[in-house]
């Protein structure tokens, strides 16, 4: 028997989010029939205020619900290092271990000349501006550690050559060719602190 339209759209939904097969949509589905009304509402308000309330920090890139992140305003951390990371969940990653105290800048991607991606397509001249700007002495490279990670870094640190700014590089305790995601606590907090110099 086919399932309703209703929650055939539902499935549809479900499947649409990463990691998620038909079985597991099924589940999904017919588990969110039968929660309560206030929780639906939650739900159904939080859809919405994701794409509505949400934006880009005018600073660092990061996800925020006001222009300055909460990082960016945060005058007890140390302002003179950034760790720059490819995309907004590293940096929830990055706060989750709990002992980097600097200030973050999210690339939106790596350069990848065979997909098309050049340096103007994400915000390394934003990063540039910054560094200029905000009296920067350290910038930490915590991208994945692929050919396209290392052209971001090298690209980066090429730019930087001349000015008074340490380029860094978080430790290879992380494997060529993980997605950083993926990486525990321990093993994150260890790559930061024997992190390497690049130029």
């Amino acid at each position: 028997m086919n399932y309703p339209t209703t929650i055939k759209n539902l499935i549809e939904c479900y499947k649409k989010l990463p990691g998620i097969g038909e079985k597991t949509a099924e589940r999904l589905a017919l588990a969110t029939l039968n929660m309560d009304d206030e929780i639906i509402n939650i739900y159904t308000k939080s859809l919405k205020d994701i794409k509505t309330k949400i934006k880009r920090c005018s600073i660092c890139n990061n996800l925020s619900e006001q222009d300055i992140c909460p990082i960016c305003k945060d005058k007890t951390r140390d302002s003179s290092i950034i760790c720059v990371v490819e995309e907004p969940k590293n940096v929830f990653l990055f706060e989750k271990v709990g002992t980097y105290q600097g200030k973050y800048h999210v690339l939106d991607g790596l350069i990848s000349p065979l997909e098309g991606i050049n340096p103007e397509d994400i915000k390394i001249d934003l990063l540039l501006e910054r560094i200029k700007k905000e009296n920067i002495k350290e910038v930490i490279i915590a991208v994945k550690p692929s050919i396209e990670g290392q052209t971001t870094g090298l690209y980066i640190s090429k730019k930087l050559e001349g000015l008074d700014v340490i380029v860094s590089k978080i430790a290879s305790g992380i494997p060529i060719g993980a997605d950083i995601d993926y990486i525990d606590a321990l093993t994150l907090e260890m790559a930061l602190e024997d992190r390497t110099t690049i130029s």
